[in-house]
């Protein structure tokens, strides 16, 4: 089983993958090839990460206890990553980002300004209380520009990490499960966004693949 930090070293590295896209309401399939080169986060990368840090959609964005977390860098993991993705089609794209994982406890004050997720991606803390939930800030979002903000589950037992990003049109919730120190499974499902506070239900988008981590 391992830690909330611990899957973070884990996922440092060098990783390939071959994924296959599923597009539901249109009924399209295709498959891609990504490099990914994770590395960890230093303490300045952190914070500009949080200086940046804003909920999607939202009045207002949470407000995180600067000074406890300033105090020890280790209490929220992250990583920097660069990647490049060739479609069949050969359409290739190249992108890097910055993510950090502040679990709720580091909250200055409750917020509960947050859509709800999809049912599938809805967790249930308790009673074992294993699973660590908080907000995944990134410094650049996937389907739009700009510094965006999700919520993230961790499930040490599991070894999964489970992220839901809230954008303009979209809702992505996107799941990263350790199965070996080399190798995880990766499922990502992209719904549409529906007015209102109502949990999103219409999936647009379904991709999977398996993600092995190559010799240093």
């Amino acid at each position: 089983m391992l830690s909330f930090q611990a899957f973070f070293v884990t996922c440092t590295g060098l990783w390939t993958t071959e994924r296959t896209y599923h597009s539901t309401l249109r009924g399209e399939v295709e498959r891609s090839y990504t490099e990914f080169r994770v590395d960890p986060l230093t303490a300045a990368d952190k914070q500009k990460v949080l200086s940046l840090s804003q909920v999607n959609g939202a009045a207002q964005a949470p407000s995180f206890d600067l000074v406890t977390l300033a105090s020890d860098e280790t209490l929220c993991p992250g990583f920097a990553i660069a990647f490049d993705t060739r479609s069949e089609k050969g359409e290739q794209v190249s992108m890097s980002l910055k993510a950090l994982f502040v679990p709720d406890r580091y909250l200055a004050a409750p917020f509960s300004d947050i859509p709800p997720p999809p049912l599938a991606a809805q967790v249930t803390t308790e009673p074992t209380g294993e699973a660590i939930q908080g907000f995944y800030l990134r410094d650049e979002g996937y389907s739009e520009a700009g510094a965006i903000a999700g919520r993230f589950t961790y499930q040490p037992t599991r070894q999964t990490l489970e992220m839901t990003t809230y954008y303009r049109r979209s809702c992505a919730v996107d799941q990263m499960r350790i199965i070996a120190p080399d190798l995880r499974l990766r499922t990502i499902v992209t719904y549409q966004r529906p007015e209102g506070n109502v949990p999103p239900s219409v999936i647009d988008l379904v991709g999977f693949g398996v993600e092995r981590k190559q010799p240093a």
